[in-house]
């Protein structure tokens, strides 16, 4: 691609007026097509596994087991649901009718948007455009894919790899900042599909609205894990932890701060300082299983909060700036105007709040914007049934934190603040689909058509209502669905 400016825009508008014009040809439609390129990205991540990794740590220092599980086989297995599926989901979905279309075929057929436009995020640099894509492919959409500039050593990898296995005709990958993120979204498309943060996705949203372009945006926040009632302390500590400080901390699902008693708090520290030993050693930064943080300017927000926080720093707190490191920080005594309640944390400390009761921690969560993900630690299962009933989430996981986002049939995605639409197997096929309702009518009954012609009367009327209206169930001609 071009530099910025002027060129980078022309250029930009030369690969999508190129796709758009691929598109409109035709080629993104077979089915024979779409599973040929998925397959091509199957091939992509068997090929070059080592490569992945090595960008992997050189982005974030990601140790090989969480790349694996969260940049690799995460994809493979959303590729191989999609590939079994794909020509049973492209399947036209017929709906009930009524007596006056009792004679029609009426369905909905899902299409494809046309020429899409996929902004990824740094966290998860691989994973965060290949998932999408998946959808974006599956549905029979060409796509630009910009990849977050932060990571470096991936947004390179996939600028390299992309058009060696997919169609060049049908797919291609800008690269570039801020600005030619900028200029990039002052061209129209079919479809913004964006993750990340909610103050660049308010601009995107206005960026959209000029064309009138549907979005789906997958952002994050503050994320609360609600531990009360009766559990096993060991295996909560383990399972808390590993989600917290997975990625180093650094993913939008993971548990951001913890609701709990001041007994409960009291009896799970100790296990979470066992857990973290066990995890990382005495000496976390030491430990190849330890992240680290993306960029100094992210290292340098994190440590400013840390310092601003009025709360009690019980484990960790230690930091090096030269490699990017923070140690995993817990920090108690938290209150809730604390500089780490002001923002999304999105690294290695986790503030834990007390609470004197359940309805208090549901309140204390339900007074703050809907989170991307909510979790609920209890033994007691009506204690994880009132949270789930009474809050509001994208996701939701009772004893166990960002699991299930790797399940590919279910869908992921935010609500409210945290985001609009969701994606990951089916989900993301029908996200990047116009789902288009289609009625089949033959020259038939016309007998019954003339009720509805001018001129006019009440008999014709009444007859229409009768022919056209929904009935109760076991009525004839029941239903309109």
């Amino acid at each position: 691609m071009s530099n910025t400016g002027d060129l980078a825009m022309e250029g930009q508008k030369q690969v999508l007026e190129r796709l758009r014009g691929v598109f409109r040809s035709g080629v993104t439609l077979p089915v024979h097509f779409r599973l040929t390129q998925l397959e091509a990205m199957m091939s992509l991540f068997e090929d070059n596994e080592t490569q992945i990794l090595e960008a992997m740590h050189e982005d974030l220092a990601k140790p090989k087991f969480e790349a694996v599980l969260s940049e690799i086989e995460i994809v493979v297995n959303d590729l191989c649901l999609t590939i079994s599926n794909l020509q049973t989901w492209m399947q036209p979905t017929y709906v009930g009718t009524n007596l006056a279309t009792k004679l029609d075929d009426c369905f909905v057929r899902r299409e494809p948007l046309g020429v899409v436009l996929i902004i990824g995020a740094w966290n998860y640099p691989l994973q965060l455009i290949m998932l999408p894509l998946i959808g974006a492919i599956a549905a029979g959409n060409c796509a630009i894919l910009k990849p977050s500039e932060i990571s470096r050593a991936t947004e390179k990898l996939l600028a390299e790899l992309i058009p060696k296995y997919l169609s060049q005709e049908c797919y291609a990958v800008i690269c570039g900042g801020a600005e030619e993120t900028k200029t990039l979204l002052e061209n129209r498309f079919d479809h913004i599909f964006y993750t990340g943060s909610q103050s660049v996705a308010r601009c995107i949203l206005q960026a959209a609205a000029v064309h009138l372009t549907p979005v789906t945006l997958e952002l994050g926040g503050k994320c609360p894990c609600l531990i009360y009632g009766r559990l096993d302390m060991k295996a909560a500590a383990k399972r808390l932890v590993w989600a917290k400080f997975f990625n180093a901390g650094q993913s939008c699902v993971a548990p951001d701060y913890v609701l709990c008693t001041a007994e409960t708090r009291d009896a799970l520290l100790p296990f979470m300082k066992e857990a973290l030993e066990s995890f990382y050693g005495s000496e976390p930064q030491q430990s190849q299983d330890m992240g680290r943080i993306v960029t100094d300017r992210h290292w340098d927000r994190l440590v400013e909060l840390l310092k601003k926080s009025e709360g009690k720093i019980v484990i960790g707190g230690e930091s090096d700036k030269k490699t990017k490191y923070i140690a995993p920080t817990v920090v108690v005594d938290v209150k809730e105007s604390d500089a780490l309640m002001q923002e999304e944390i999105f690294g290695p400390i986790l503030p834990i709040l007390t609470i004197k009761s359940l309805d208090e921690g549901i309140n204390f969560t339900n007074e703050r914007e809907k989170p991307l993900a909510l979790y609920a630690f209890s033994d007691e299962s009506q204690v994880v049934t009132t949270v789930l009933e009474r809050t509001s989430s994208g996701g939701f996981c009772s004893n166990d934190g960002i699991v299930h986002m790797s399940l590919s049939g279910l869908p992921f995605g935010g609500v409210g603040a945290s985001g609009m639409g969701n994606y990951h197997g089916r989900w993301g096929f029908e996200t990047f689909s116009h789902k288009r309702g289609c009625m089949m009518r033959s020259w038939l009954l016309e007998r019954v058509n003339v009720l509805r012609y001018p001129p006019y009367n009440e008999s014709n009327l009444s007859w229409l209502r009768w022919a056209t209206t929904a009935k109760k169930k076991g009525w004839a001609g029941c239903s309109v669905m």
